[in-house]
């Protein structure tokens, strides 16, 4: 056993203990040992993947920053041309303030999703009557979706609909995924709030033709759209920002593909 452990950790051998003993108490030693080196190379994964996000992070929020930064002081120095006429200088403070506003948004997105991620971020669960609250949202969504041409099919229950939720957190979700809708959807929107067995759902499906044979998983990962946004001048931090609050709820929130379509599901605890 001696042997077989030194082996393994000067790492000759990825070999573990052999655990077929003549005692009883060794092998049961022995598969506790084989548990704990298993132990250590996952908690030496998950150090080696946080390093691996940490790293993209710097690098994902330097670009974003530096993005409409640069762009600010490039404005800023033509503005500070003696030479420039005053339908140039309100143009150029026009493009200074989207820009400021843009980085603005950009870093407090990047704040409150580390605030959301971290331990301690505090969640009031509650009894929630879903119906109600998700036909509010929608009402203020009203003339943004018309703006876009834009008429939602929305199918909600005739019966109270009630959760075990956290109210701001719900509302949060659901905003960020019908604002992600908005930008990208083309074509026919479907609002659908279902209640099942033991949960409730709520699915947001549209024409998504550019996904098509993607990883739509991806979507949640902060990386993945902040790259997708940086020409939509937004953060792309509203479905990971999702993810983590129906995460924190006790929720979940999905998407898939079925054909060109994009299917977000949210599914939070039925309250009795």
């Amino acid at each position: 056993m001696t042997e077989q452990l030194r082996s393994y950790n000067a790492g000759i051998t990825g070999k573990k203990i052999d655990i077929a003993l003549f005692d009883r108490k060794l092998e049961a030693l022995a598969s506790q040992i084989n548990r704990q080196s298993c132990l250590i190379v996952e908690a030496d994964a998950r150090r080696k993947r946080v390093e691996h996000e940490f790293r993209q992070a710097v690098v994902s929020i330097s670009h974003d920053i530096r993005t409409p930064l640069t762009s600010i002081i490039g404005y800023v120095q033509l503005l500070e041309a003696e030479n420039i006429t005053p339908e140039e200088k309100n143009e150029y403070v026009t493009i200074v303030k989207n820009r400021t506003k843009r980085l603005q948004a950009l870093l407090n997105d990047f704040f409150e999703l580390s605030i959301i991620e971290s331990p301690d971020f505090p969640m009031k669960t509650e009894k929630l009557r879903l119906k109600d609250l998700i036909s509010d949202i929608l009402v203020q969504f009203y003339d943004p979706f018309n703006e876009h041409g834009i008429i939602p099919d929305i199918e909600l229950p005739e019966q109270l609909v009630s959760v075990y939720a956290d109210q701001s957190a719900v509302r949060r979700v659901v905003e960020n995924l019908l604002g992600n809708t908005l930008k990208y959807a083309t074509g026919q929107v479907e609002i659908r709030l279902q209640e099942q067995q033991e949960t409730v759902e709520l699915m947001i499906m549209n024409e998504a033709k550019e996904l098509e044979g993607s990883d739509v998983n991806l979507l949640f990962d902060r990386f993945y759209t902040a790259d997708r946004a940086r020409s939509a001048q937004t953060s792309g931090l509203g479905l990971p920002i999702a993810k983590s609050l129906m995460n924190n709820m006790g929720g979940t929130l999905t998407a898939e593909l079925c054909g060109e379509k994009l299917i977000l599901r949210c599914r939070w605890e039925k309250a009795i």
